[in-house]
């Protein structure tokens, strides 16, 4: 018990450039946050999105992955948010229910603390406390950065986790000459990882951070591997860590940022019908009430309504209704003057079909229903006109090259029925499944001509009341989402007769679907989809080229105040912007200047400047915690057994 004897005494290694750097950035970011108290630029989105997650609603954001939503939701959780604002315009006064301090406040924290992290950054590679002041102040009264840093946007967030990657990376590469595998390298070098993650997960541009990172640390680790004085388990033991903490914890962490998101959002939204029938089915309300209580096998004489998996140009059913094809069409091209087969994006009794036995008349489910499989012939009979989807030889209405899709209207011509289909379940696990309501991804593979069931995207004349057009695609090239089809809406068929049918088609629907589908299935669909989200065409009133900016030729009008005339606008700021500009040339052209002069063996730069400057390591030497260093060459005869 003697150390009670002794004082307790705690050292303290404090710099105060960083602690002044932070407070200036603090004061310089949040000094009257809330002003102005009105919707400024993007803050129209982003705080719909915030409503979304307050009220747990789904929505899908094209621009990039959950997590930097998450972060402003966060704010107005703190803040006491319920979501209830309705973010319609820029500029629009913001109610009392707002929070509009805590809504920007992780935005400003993370640009005030992207000034101190500028100087930790430069000292860390080597330069002098000056130079790392100079970098630091050039964050701090960087006009875009502060503008951006005190608004709900994601742009500071995004930068804040850049530098932080970089940082990190810095610290465990500088740590590993005394202290290699010590708590803090680890603590280092797993941050890298996490921080790479999080930029990714605020915006997919922050991928670049990522690869750079990868990059550096990859000409590390192939220096490491040539390193002689490491043994084989320690440069492995290298390799691992490296491989976990850069590779699997940051794809673990971009993965946990969508369960928290998935998590969070469970109930039925405005953009459900960008989603599978799978997807919508598991959130809460919206399709899920509909299919509550849906037989999960299709069998034959069930009902059901067919819903195109492409969802492009928009989210359709495959649909028929009395009208027929022209007779000629503009083109001057004949048709055959067949009922017309659509694919309609609305919800409607004409977007139901009879899976149908070619061997037997009954329209009706048998008792117990016998289920259809894969690779069962079927005739697919439209539920209100009972006509059979029919494709044939005749040329499509916009889609020449593909075959027409028709019910078939029997004239009394030469033109026999042909309305014979192969079940196809492409996401099947084996050749006999069971075709399955919602789950079962099915493509429709005609039998006389071997051309498949397809969604071309074009929209019909006027004569086709402008829905799209459904062809038969006789050529296959491979598997495409515009070929699948999935049941929707399910039910067992009952009546026999037509009438009685009619009505149990305009009736509503009534075993759970939801639980079927995993996190990764949603998790997939769900980063397909923001990769692939079709944006507006059109060119945005904002948009700028690069160089735009680099020359500074562009600002943008965040916000103007009705009565005052106050604005806000985005605009770098000059002497940092040309400066940075000119500096990054002359380096490049020295650069290469002293490159060149190395060739022709003048050495102007010392070797440890080059091997900092150039090489990123210096004269710095690894210690491997698991071995005992020998020397680089043992004196004549003592070399040890």
């Amino acid at each position: 018990m003697g150390f009670l004897q002794r004082p307790v005494v705690v050292t303290a290694d404090i710099n105060l450039n960083v602690v002044a750097l932070t407070a200036v950035g603090l004061l310089s970011r949040l000094w009257q946050l809330a002003y102005p108290r009105a919707v400024v630029f993007d803050e129209v989105y982003y705080g719909q999105y915030i409503s979304f997650y307050m009220k747990r609603i789904f929505f899908l954001d094209g621009s990039g992955p959950p997590f930097g939503h998450m972060l402003l939701a966060l704010g107005g959780y703190i803040g006491g948010f319920d979501g209830n604002f309705l973010w319609n315009r820029i500029g629009a006064e913001y109610s009392s229910n707002v929070p509009v301090w805590c809504l920007r406040l992780l935005p400003a924290l993370a640009g005030a603390l992207s000034v101190p992290m500028a100087y930790q950054i430069v000292w860390e590679l080597g330069f002098s406390p000056c130079a790392a002041m100079g970098a630091a102040l050039l964050v701090l009264i960087e006009n875009a950065l502060v503008t951006q840093s005190r608004l709900m946007l994601l742009e500071s967030v995004l930068i804040f986790f850049d530098l932080l990657a970089v940082l990190s990376y810095l610290k465990f590469f500088n740590s590993q000459k005394y202290r290699p595998f010590s708590l803090s390298w680890w603590f280092w070098l797993t941050l890298t990882g996490v921080a790479c993650s999080c930029a990714v997960g605020v915006k997919y541009v922050g991928v670049f951070t990522y690869l750079l990172v990868l990059g550096v640390a990859a000409v590390h680790t192939w220096h490491l591997i040539g390193d002689q004085t490491l043994s084989n388990v320690c440069v492995l033991c290298h390799l691992l860590a490296r491989a976990v903490a850069l590779l699997l914890i940051p794809a673990a962490t971009y993965l946990l940022f969508f369960y928290v998101h998935l998590a969070l959002l469970c109930r039925s939204g405005p953009h459900d019908q960008i989603m599978s029938s799978a997807f919508q089915a598991s959130l809460e309300g919206g399709l899920a009430r509909i299919t509550q209580g849906q037989p999960l096998e299709v069998a034959y004489g069930s009902q059901v309504t067919l819903k195109n998996a492409f969802g492009k140009p928009v989210p359709c059913w495959l649909h028929s209704h009395q009208s027929t094809y022209p007779v000629i069409y503009e083109s001057g091209r004949g048709s055959s003057h067949q009922q017309q087969v659509t694919c309609y994006p609305f919800k409607d009794v004409n977007n139901w079909w009879i899976i149908k036995d070619p061997g037997r008349h009954q329209l009706v489910v048998n008792n117990p229903p016998r289920p259809v499989r894969h690779g069962d012939i079927v005739q697919l009979v439209h539920g209100m006109t009972t006509r059979f989807l029919n494709t044939h030889d005749v040329a499509a209405p916009l889609s020449p090259h593909s075959q027409e899709v028709s019910c078939y209207v029997d004239y009394n011509i030469s033109m026999p029925a042909q309305n014979l289909w192969r079940l196809d379940i492409v996401n099947r696990e084996s050749d006999a499944e069971v075709w399955k309501t919602i789950l079962s991804e099915v493509r429709f593979v005609h039998v006389n001509t071997s051309a498949i069931l397809k969604l071309s995207g074009a929209h019909l004349p006027d004569w086709g009341f402008r829905q799209l057009e459904v062809v038969g695609e006789k050529l296959s090239r491979g598997y495409h989402e515009s070929t699948v089809w999935n049941v929707e809406e399910h039910r067992y068929g009952k009546s026999q007769e037509q009438k009685e049918r009619e009505l149990e088609l305009h009736s509503p629907t009534e075993s759970d679907i939801s639980r079927n589908l995993s996190f990764m299935a949603r998790f997939s669909e769900l980063q397909w989809r923001m990769l692939t989200v079709r944006s507006d065409d059109s060119e945005h009133k904002y948009s700028s080229t690069p160089l735009d900016w680099v020359m500074l030729d562009t600002n943008i009008a965040y916000w103007l105040h009705p009565r005052t005339s106050a604005q806000i606008h985005l605009l770098g700021n000059v002497v940092i912007w040309a400066s940075a500009s000119l500096a990054t040339m002359v380096y490049a052209l020295l650069f290469l200047w002293y490159l060149l002069r190395r060739r022709r063996k003048v050495y102007d730069l010392p070797e440890d400047t080059v091997g900092r400057t150039w090489k990123g390591d210096g004269s710095r030497e690894l210690v491997c915690p698991f071995q005992t260093r020998k020397p680089a060459c043992w004196p004549a005869g003592s070399a040890p057994a």
